[in-house]
């Protein structure tokens, strides 16, 4: 993976920046969703579903979501379909989210965790791989719930 995708809401633009940093530090491209091409300041349903469409469409592996808490940018990013987004805040969670449910983007709360914290997160869950095995069929059942839904 060479390119990830990050967004951010004003509540959390510092955060976002300290990971941009660590991650370019990595050698990661870094694509930034965070600012309404108007110059309005950006409210997290608009950087998230526009950071979780990006990743539906093949544009990014992965991406990481930043708002004051972390629960509203996961809401949003799990209304795309396809998407598998999840708040974390520990680093288990975060390597768990990977290598159990797939997930394509983590979202973190600016005003939860601090950036060394942060850091080491964003780390563990970049190292992770989906498992697939017996965690393969739940994340299948997810993408039929999701059609069912969608009507499909």
């Amino acid at each position: 993976m060479h390119a990830i995708a990050i967004g951010a809401d004003s509540a959390a633009i510092d955060l976002k920046n300290i990971i941009s940093e660590f991650l370019q530090q990595q050698g990661l491209q870094v694509t930034d969703y965070s600012y309404d091409p108007s110059g309005e300041n950006p409210i997290y349903p608009d950087v998230a579903h526009t950071l979780a469409v990006s990743i539906k469409e093949g544009k990014h592996e992965r991406g990481i979501l930043i708002c004051g808490t972390g629960i509203g940018m996961s809401i949003v990013a799990n209304k795309v379909t396809g998407i598998r987004a999840t708040q974390c805040h520990d680093t288990y969670s975060a390597q768990r989210a990977r290598k159990s449910n797939n997930a394509q983007i983590i979202s973190l709360g600016a005003r939860v965790i601090g950036p060394e914290l942060a850091k080491e997160i964003v780390a563990a869950w970049l190292a992770s791989e989906f498992e697939g095995g017996g965690s393969a069929p739940k994340v299948d059942r997810i993408g039929y719930y999701e059609q069912q839904e969608n009507g499909r």
